[in-house]
């Protein structure tokens, strides 16, 4: 057993399904039980961090605290290039109290208006707390470009209107397994997994 999960149990830190339905995939070949805070009815915790990795160490000890469990937070998001990095941090917030992520994707395409650089990147970075308090940050990036109109009904949140560099698809039209090899949330989990999981099914 990994010293990390006290009876294979994991929380994961997010009141937001697509993530908890992407991390669930990601680690179910590890054996570890999965519960989201949504579940468990935990509070949402304040996200006033001025970076992804502030912000998923504020969840992930939030979870931890609040559950007595090891907890992992994902802290992701949307960056373009002629929006100066914007929606970054507040990609969520973009969307909308509803959380209306087809009003979020408008957003960003008018404020691109007829930008020639379409150039952006997704970020995540995923982070741990144990319930002692141990605290560890792992950080993926995946670059590509904006397109409009949206396309596909696959993924969630700006999947339908992000094309990974050297695809012709968005994420939101690609088979989630194949998204899962390549995105950026798959890139901080690698890390993560070399880290953390190397160990777990020894």
């Amino acid at each position: 057993m990994n010293a990390f999960f006290p009876d294979n149990k994991l929380v994961i830190a997010t009141h937001n399904p697509g993530k908890v339905r992407e991390m669930n995939d990601l680690l179910q070949p590890y054996g570890i039980s999965c519960v989201s805070s949504l579940e468990l009815g935990l509070p949402e915790p304040v996200e006033d961090g001025a970076t992804f990795e502030e912000n998923a160490l504020i969840k992930a000890r939030s979870a931890a605290k609040e559950s007595g469990l090891t907890a992992l937070a994902d802290d992701s998001g949307l960056s373009v290039r002629a929006l100066n990095g914007d929606p970054g941090i507040y990609s969520a917030r973009w969307a909308g109290p509803d959380k209306d992520f087809d009003l979020a994707m408008r957003k960003v395409n008018d404020a691109l208006g007829d930008a020639d650089d379409r150039g952006a990147s997704f970020h995540c970075v995923l982070a741990l707390c144990t319930a002692d308090g141990q605290t560890f940050a792992f950080d993926g990036e995946v670059k590509g470009e904006i397109v409009w109109p949206p396309r596909g009904d696959k993924g969630f949140g700006y999947d339908p209107i992000f094309v990974a560099d050297g695809m012709t698809q968005t994420f939101a039209e690609i088979d989630p397994v194949e998204k899962h090899a390549m995105s950026h949330r798959a890139k901080a989990f690698q890390l993560f997994s070399d880290r953390i999981l190397s160990d777990h099914n020894k």
